[in-house]
């Protein structure tokens, strides 16, 4: 039994119980045998207390859209207590169900050590899925699935570059006139159709009565349909029409429409707008300065009252961000964010503007140029040395003094 002496000495010493239970033991035993039981103790101790981790993998842009194809780079990071040599063997899982090959490496040292693994996979279409890193041994352990995806906009062809956008919209409505009981059910449905020259991708909205009550987005390669629908409940008149927000601005005609409520619920007099949900869209630019540094702007827009977050990402790491709320009518906000760039990032990149509302989220990215290198200063001018003449004091000859 160890002495009280001794254990008041090991516990101000700052001794963990396992060392203690070890010291115990080596009174009974050799001091050489006591010594090797309590660092065998704390050796255990604290390998038991360590763990393998893997965080997330991200993606350099999470939500890519641009031209494919394309090389998108993730990375992770995987923390392994290592006593002496502890071999690391790891693998890629793929969101379609593949997996990539085993690779290792051998860490040395005693404590945790963390190691950075990365991929690059290139992508030809458009595509939702994620990554995740599964760890084999010491232990085995898998990460989250990190999300990403891939939007790819065609390159655009020669002759397609002399030739000028050009959009155009057009909408109805069916029925356009409506007469009978203004149940849940009964809809009138509006239909748009968008045409576009050659193949762009094209922002849209709708507008009921003055009010915008929807917004999209669509890839128009020759002409695409849109519509949205309303279940009236009280008889009314009014229009709807398309309008096209970009790559080039055009709306369609107006697409009247008439409701006579008749039966139990009639309401000949009332003439509201039917309620929506707030759907929020956005758009984003982004701009390198004379100053080295990135300035991106961008416009939220909501179809009704919503509070809405929104998240800067400067070549998918996070730059910024804030809320922004709209009254019942929705409409529009600007936001932007300003950043100094270095390293990599000063040789061009992207940045993305995220938002999110109470029916959805979108992201939208924008590319920036490389820096520029500053011109040399324009060497001073030297100074000119001007001679000037300098009087000379001429003698003058004074009278005498008389005596």
């Amino acid at each position: 039994m160890m002495s009280v002496g001794l254990a008041r000495k090991a516990a101000a010493a700052g001794a963990s119980a396992a060392v203690l239970a070890a010291l115990g033991a080596g009174l009974v035993a050799s001091p050489a045998q006591a010594a090797t039981s309590a660092t065998a103790a704390a050796s255990k101790a604290t390998s038991g207390s360590a763990k393998v981790s893997v965080s997330t993998p991200k993606a350099a842009v999470r939500d890519y859209e641009g031209s494919c194809p394309t090389e998108v780079d993730f990375s992770a990071k995987i923390t392994v207590p290592v006593k002496g040599k502890t071999k690391l063997a790891y693998r890629w899982l793929h969101g379609d169900g593949s997996k990539g090959k085993v690779k290792s490496l051998t860490l040395t040292g005693h404590g945790s050590k963390s190691v950075t693994v990365k991929q690059s996979i290139a992508f030809k279409d458009d595509v939702k899925g994620w990554e995740a890193v599964q760890v084999l041994g010491p232990k085995k352990v898998t990460s989250k699935k990190g999300y990403f995806s891939v939007s790819c906009k065609e390159p655009m062809k020669l002759n397609e570059a002399r030739t000028h956008l050009n959009v155009s919209a057009r909408a109805w409505a069916s029925p356009s006139t409506y007469v009978g009981s203004c149940t849940f059910g009964k809809r009138i449905s509006f239909t748009g159709v968008i045409s576009s020259n050659r193949s762009a991708w094209v922002r849209y909205r709708w507008v009921l009565n003055g009010h915008v009550v929807d917004y999209g987005k669509i890839k128009v390669h020759d002409s695409r349909k849109v519509g949205f629908s309303i279940s009236p409940r009280h008889s009314q008149h009014g229009y709807a029409q398309l309008q096209v927000l970009s790559p080039d601005r055009a709306s369609s005609n107006r697409a009247a429409y008439k409701v006579w409520c008749k039966g139990k619920d009639r309401d000949e007099h009332s003439h509201s707008v039917p309620s929506y949900g707030a759907k929020v869209n956005a758009s984003v630019s982004a701009s390198t300065t004379s100053d080295c540094k990135v300035s991106a702007s961008g416009s939220i827009f909501t179809t009704g009252a919503a509070k809405v977050s929104y998240t800067w990402l400067l070549n998918g790491q996070t730059a910024g961000g804030g809320n922004v709320s709209f009254g019942r009518d929705g409409g529009t906000q600007g936001v932007s964010m300003t950043r100094a760039l270095n390293g990599s990032a000063a040789k061009g990149g992207s940045v993305t503007l995220k938002v999110s509302g109470p029916r959805n989220s979108e992201s939208y990215t924008a590319s920036y140029s490389a820096c520029k290198a500053p011109e040399p200063a324009a060497p001073a001018p030297k100074p000119t040395t001007t001679a000037t003449a300098i009087p000379t004091a001429s003698a003058t000859t004074l009278p005498l003094p008389v005596k």
